[in-house]
């Protein structure tokens, strides 16, 4: 029997595979009954206002009733909170509704501080609010929110009156006409291909519009194969922006439909302000967009012939199918300020190890642990660095989590060790699902304790994965959580050791057999939740429980997760990756936009699958993309089982030698990864980004999203065409600029350039006024280049001046947190003079030294060099000039980056 649900898994897992490229497979707006009937309103038609006699204030809030005028009985309560950081919380709920309404549990990073809030007018008409430089007025019939930077008006809520709230009531008699619903049929019950969904609560929905005056672009709500400028859905014939996790194979490109993961958080911009909003809810939602200057050179010529002079601005909508209102309106007012706005509420990924920065091999599947060691050990033959080994489904045995094949993988042990002696790690992967095998003491288990999320008679719930049939864990339980985190730990996952990571995969959650291949939304989960009130929160309660367990287990390790599934502040415990790709130049192309759009939705551990998930790659393409990856976050490469073995040693020598150029480029310049992802954890600065954020005034710079900065030191454009022998590069910055092109530190101008390329030189700049530091000796891994000397690139700006950061610690541990063992320094560099101070009063004992000094853009005339420090003294130091490049290179400083120092050129 087993063996014939194995087989059957398998089928529909085939099955999946083929047809989930079908669009028909998944729901457009108009088979979303919810979706349909609230983008049926009608602009200016709205039907609700607020009672502003019923008004209360508090020091931090006020609350006032709304008044449906089409259903006056159903009461709901309107709280406006002020928020430290510039940030308003506005909810909607029923009072003493039929149901209570969900509202997500794990989102936000603690309870947000609240601020002072000052009444200035109050009338039955409105009422006026204030914080800081930020007020906010309340408008009665029709209802309306108005938001103020100062006297400037920067959002409207219900500007154009499709405010919707469907509450809770029970079930009309035949005959009777419920006036909130009218006639869709799929309000009560609804059906999509051959599933039911039963709606025992009836209809749930609500939304909200959003107005951005002068805004000209909006950004975020990621995931989607999309470009990084949200375009306009609310033409003829476009759909919106669905967020709803799925498991969806090869997915489309230029694409709203839903993919792995669900972040509400959009930011409408323009050259004098970001406002963005983040919309706390966990239910499936769609977002409708409208750019009334979308970017579009027609209109902008017919414009500009008309004379028509009509300012730009950017309407948001937002509707989810249940939970209550909760949105958050973020002031800004610049791009950084939004994003570590939204940072504030949902949190940041901690500093990782340093192993997890650098490059990861994998694929499905690595079939015996014979295999993992030879591959490790042709990574060292062929002078290829790697950190990270990778275990795909069917190293467990029969595809049972917590275990392993007895056969092929008989000694993990021994194979653990022989990765970990050479300095490297391994992952390995858990999914949510459970194998339903008698015996298995994971399903034995959850029943026996009642864990798994259940059918709406109470049964428990049973659907189809790679182990065939399955049930899933109900994390919304802690007991069931605090179990599950407990399976991590040695005695229960035996063979692993501190050096095994987790991937968790499959978690939206993933359902062969499920509608659109996920779960059904009337299943029902601890407290009486259905799972269309908290679907796109499940996969965060998978990884918070697993990150739970590695703390349990290797309590003085930062654990490394990669989830698939991901929702707002997921990013706090885990990296992401893109899914599914395909080896094609478009999706190499969607890697940077996909990536920096959720690194903007609090995601900065990003990256894709290095020559595509599905299909074979050329070797150009792989060469480029390896290129291109270098300079996303998370870099690994990951195959399907049916594609060709494709490790970079088994390619001929002239692609060999390009891979391990880019993989050396990439661990060469680790330093500024990691000093990157200690500011995302203490600032909330995203560690990529687009090049307005930086350059937020630009107006070329906003739709440019195959360009990326690397924290505000390094610019790269990816080449994403076959043959190219030149590429367009836009340098912000204007012409003051100075951009040092990393391939022969020739200084560029801000400007559009064309930079020629050929297949062994990839396009990326240093900015001039940017220092940064790197470890310039060939390795293996990140681990043995723990002690290495560092080496500092410093990029003159046209003032001939420079500065940059470096993060020391130990490079896996929580001691920079707990006891400040750590070093945070800051070099400066002006008037011919390099100084290293402390930022942070803080020690760590390491070896690291400076070993070289690297000046682009450097004068001619400088005769030599001195070195001032503590333990050194002053001592004159060794140089060298190069004339064509303009550089000067000081040789052999030898001072500790522990004490601060001076060098001084004359």
């Amino acid at each position: 029997m087993d063996f014939r649900l194995s087989l059957l898994g398998l089928i529909l897992a085939l099955l999946t595979s083929i047809l989930a490229v079908d669009r028909n497979n998944f729901k457009l707006c108009e088979q979303s009954s919810f979706c349909r009937r609230l983008r049926k309103y009608e602009q200016g038609q709205g039907h609700y206002g607020f009672n502003l006699s019923t008004l209360q204030v508090g020091d931090n809030s006020i609350e006032t009733t709304v008044v449906n005028t089409e259903v006056p009985t159903a009461n709901l309560k309107l709280v406006l909170t002020t928020l430290v950081g510039n940030i308003f919380r506005v909810t909607v709920d029923e009072v003493n509704g039929l149901y209570p309404r969900y509202k997500p549990q794990f989102a936000l990073n603690g309870e947000p501080q609240v601020a002072q809030l000052e009444v200035l007018e109050r009338s039955q008409d409105a009422v006026t609010v204030k914080t800081g430089d930020n007020k906010v007025i309340l408008k009665a019939k029709p209802l309306k929110i108005e938001f103020y930077q100062g006297d400037n008006l920067v959002s409207v809520v219900n500007a154009k009156g499709l405010f919707a709230f469907e509450h809770y009531r029970n079930k009309p008699a035949e005959g009777e006409v419920d006036v909130q619903i009218k006639d869709d049929p799929g309000a009560w019950e609804e059906n999509f291909k051959s599933h039911h969904d039963n709606k025992p609560r009836g209809p749930s929905a609500i939304g909200v519009d959003f107005n951005f005056p002068n805004a000209q672009r909006a950004y975020g709500l990621p995931e989607h194969g999309d470009f990084l400028p949200l375009k306009t859905t609310t033409k003829s014939g476009s759909d919106p922006y669905r967020l709803y996790n799925l498991d969806v194979f090869e997915y489309e490109l230029d694409s709203t439909m839903a993919i792995y993961g669900a972040v509400p958080v959009v930011y409408a911009h323009s050259s004098k302000q970001t406002v963005g909003i983040f919309w706390h809810n966990a239910a499936e939602t769609w977002v409708d967009i409208t750019n009334s200057k979308d970017g579009n050179v027609v209109s902008s010529l017919v414009n500009l012939v008309s004379g028509s002079s009509n300012d730009p601005n950017v309407d948001v909508r937002f509707m989810s199918e249940s939970g209550a209102i909760d949105f958050f309106v973020l002031m800004g007012p610049t791009p950084k300020a939004v994003v570590k706005q939204y940072a504030a509420l949902t949190g940041v990924h901690g500093l990782p190890q340093l192993f997890s920065l650098a490059y990861h091999q994998s694929r499905w599947n690595y079939i015996t642990q014979d295999d993992v060691t030879t591959v490790v050990a042709n990574f060292d033959a062929h002078n290829l660095p790697l950190d990270a080994m990778w275990l795909d489904i069917d190293y467990t045995e029969g595809r049972k989590y917590f275990t392993w094949e007895p056969l092929k993988f008989s000694e993990p042990e021994k194979m653990i060790s022989n990765i970990t002696s050479t300095g490297r790690k391994l992952i390995v992967i858990i999914d949510p699902h459970i194998k339903r095998e008698s015996g298995y003491f994971v399903h034995e288990d959850f029943l026996k304790y009642d864990f798994y999320v259940k059918n709406k008679d109470g049964s428990v719930y049973e659907g189809w994965c790679w182990p065939g049939s399955s049930s899933y864990p109900d994390f919304y339980n802690p007991a069931a959580r605090d179990y599950y985190k407990k399976l991590y730990g040695f005695d229960t996952f035996k063979g692993t050791t501190h050096d095994v990571w987790i991937w968790n995969d499959m978690n939206e959650p993933s359902v062969f057999n499920g509608p659109e291949v996920t779960m059904p939304k009337d299943i029902i989960h601890y407290g009486g939740w259905e799972h269309r009130d908290v679907h796109n929160e499940y996969a965060m309660t998978h990884i918070l429980s697993t990150h739970e367990g590695l703390l349990l287990r290797s309590p003085h390790r930062r654990p490394f997760i990669l989830t698939r599934g991901h929702f707002a502040g997921s990013q706090r415990y885990a990296a992401i990756w893109t899914g599914d790709n395909e080896a094609k130049w478009s999706h190499l192309a969607a890697s940077f936009p996909m990536c920096l759009s959720e690194a903007l939705g609090g995601f900065s551990f990003c990256g894709a699958d290095v020559g595509g998930f599905f299909n074979n790659p050329d070797t150009e393409l792989l060469q480029r993309w390896y290129q291109g990856a270098i300079w996303l976050p998370f870099f690994r490469s990951h195959t399907h089982i049916d594609t060709r073995r494709r490790e970079p040693f088994l390619f001929p020598d002239e692609v060999i030698n390009r891979i391990r150029t880019a993989l050396r480029v990439r661990y060469a310049h680790l330093p500024l990864w990691y000093t990157l992802f200690f500011e995302l954890e203490t600032s909330g600065e995203p560690v990529i980004r687009p090049l307005f954020y930086h350059y937020p005034d630009d107006e070329r710079a906003l739709d440019i999203d195959n360009t990326l900065l690397v924290g505000h030191s390094v610019l790269t454009r990816p080449v994403t065409e076959p043959g190219e022998s030149s590429v367009e590069v836009y340098l912000p910055g204007g012409s003051e600029a100075i951009w040092y092109d990393l391939e022969g530190f020739r200084a560029y101008r801000g400007g559009n350039h064309r930079i020629p390329v050929n297949l062994d030189r990839h396009v990326v700049f240093y900015r001039g006024g940017a220092i940064v530091p790197r470890k310039d000796r060939p390795r293996r891994s990140s681990t043995v280049m723990h002690r290495d000397p560092f080496t500092l690139y410093i990029a003159l700006d046209a003032k001939q001046t420079a500065s940059g950061t470096l993060f020391v610690d130990d490079y896996e541990s929580f001691e920079y947190k707990n006891n400040k063992k750590y070093l945070y320094l800051r070099f400066n560099f002006e008037n011919n003079k390099l100084t290293s101070s402390l930022i942070d009063k803080t020690d760590y004992p390491t070896e690291e030294w400076i070993e070289r000094v690297v000046i682009l853009g450097q004068a001619k005339g400088v005769k030599g060099a001195k070195i001032t420090s503590k333990s050194l003294g002053t001592v004159k130091l060794e140089t060298s000039y190069d004339a064509e490049l303009r550089s000067l290179t000081i040789r052999k400083p030898g001072v500790s980056v522990r004490e601060p120092f001076t060098i001084e050129l004359f």
